[in-house]
């Protein structure tokens, strides 16, 4: 057995294992997100063994020194193999969507039948492929943290990067309700928050929140850029707004032009929205209507004041949801995602087996969204439901 093996399979404590929902998790890809998990796991999650998986020896050599893998090694290392068809219980696949197939096929290769999931920002081409290549594709849950840097790679990796952050699952009715409780635990283990979304709607969601916003700052950049003259006078006029409105427009150009040709549909319609709202704008200082140009300003502000600044969920406020689960597939995603459209943020997720088909999911809410909707909602989907307040000395995971 090689060292890195040697050193895989020492392992945690059992006590360190009870409380983590994967005890062994292979990284591929020690890129800036995939670097950045492997941090955090390694700060928030200490009874998980990480190994790490990149195709340039010197990240897999600094992902070690930094102690936030016990183990790594390139794709063709015996010791990924081995850490696979051994301990490993999740693989994440961080790397660019060109390296997806590979990576799938390796994991059929081994017979690799524990849970899968990814960091990738596009999923049209991943769900194809982990369907067809995948020997146990309903274990595939796709996810998205939305958090990143301008800076790239491993040397921009922090473990605090997901603090806060949205990232985003999305599971179907394929997907069994234990492994989206342990990817959910994991996410919010690590301080991110889980946001539900229908598979085929993730794409057209991060192209307006993401990919429409990051070409529009490598627009505004164009722009001064193209006004600049040899002493670069207006780039010293640059204020704080500007620098905060462009700093996504440092990112490796080569990693977005593929995030962009991977979602070109969806971002297509989202820029040709977005060049419909600039000229909406435009239109109004054409005709001097500066009642509907006060409008538009009013409803971004408007918009923008409305979004959390942080998040901060009253420990006061929590509240149980109970939901029988009665021979019923799907039940995990489709709560889950009504949750997430209503903005009710989920704690944590337990299900209470109380016979071979019978169960009760409990939800764990903060007091944000509607859960006047989230009730409607349920009930409108054939659920029945029971909500109750829990206050924090009922809850071992709330500090008092």
């Amino acid at each position: 057995m090689s060292e890195a093996m040697e050193q895989v399979n020492e392992g945690a404590s059992a006590d360190a294992l009870a409380d983590v929902p994967f005890s062994a998790v292979a990284v591929i890809g020690l890129g800036l997100i995939g670097a950045s998990l492997a941090a955090t796991l390694a700060a928030k999650m200490p009874g998980v063994t990480v190994f790490g998986v990149d195709t340039d020896p010197t990240t897999c050599a600094t992902a070690v020194e930094r102690g936030w893998v016990s183990a790594a090694s390139g794709p063709d290392d015996e010791a990924f193999r081995a850490f696979i068809q051994g301990p490993c219980q999740l693989v994440v696949i961080a790397t660019p969507v060109a390296a997806v197939d590979d990576y799938l096929e390796r994991l059929r290769a081994w017979d690799y039948r524990g849970v899968v999931t990814d960091t990738i920002s596009t999923k049209g081409h991943i769900l194809a492929a982990a369907a067809e290549i995948l020997p146990a594709p309903e274990r595939y849950v796709p996810g998205h943290p939305m958090a990143g840097s301008e800076q790239n790679g491993i040397a921009g990796a922090r473990a605090d990067l997901f603090e806060g952050a949205n990232w985003i699952l999305c599971p179907d009715e394929t997907t069994l309700p234990e492994d989206f409780q342990h990817l959910h635990e994991l996410v919010t283990g690590i301080d991110a928050r889980v946001v539900s979304l229908h598979r085929e709607e993730h794409d057209q969601a991060v192209a307006i929140v993401s990919h429409v916003p990051h070409m529009v700052a490598s627009s505004l950049m164009q722009l001064a850029n193209a006004h600049a003259d040899d002493s670069r006078s207006i780039m010293r006029l640059a204020a704080g707004g500007f620098k905060d409105s462009t700093r996504i427009a440092a990112g490796s150009p080569k990693l977005w032009c593929g995030i962009a040709f991977d979602n070109a549909d969806a971002l297509r319609a989202g820029l040709d929205e977005m060049a419909g709202i600039i000229g909406s704008f435009s239109a109004a200082l054409a005709e001097g209507d500066r009642e509907t140009f006060t409008r538009l300003l009013a409803e971004a502000a408007e918009a923008r004041r409305a979004l959390p600044a942080a998040w901060v969920p009253s420990t006061e406020k929590l509240l149980e949801v109970r939901i029988p689960m009665v021979n019923r597939t799907g039940v995990v995603a489709e709560v889950c995602t009504i949750a997430s459209s209503v903005g009710c943020n989920i704690q944590s997720i337990d299900i209470d087996h109380i016979s071979e088909g019978n169960a009760v999911l409990s939800l764990i809410l903060t007091d944000e969204g509607d859960v006047g909707q989230l009730s409607l909602q349920l009930i409108n989907a054939g659920f029945s439901v029971s909500f109750s307040p829990l206050m924090p000395k009922e809850y071992a995971h709330v500090d008092e």
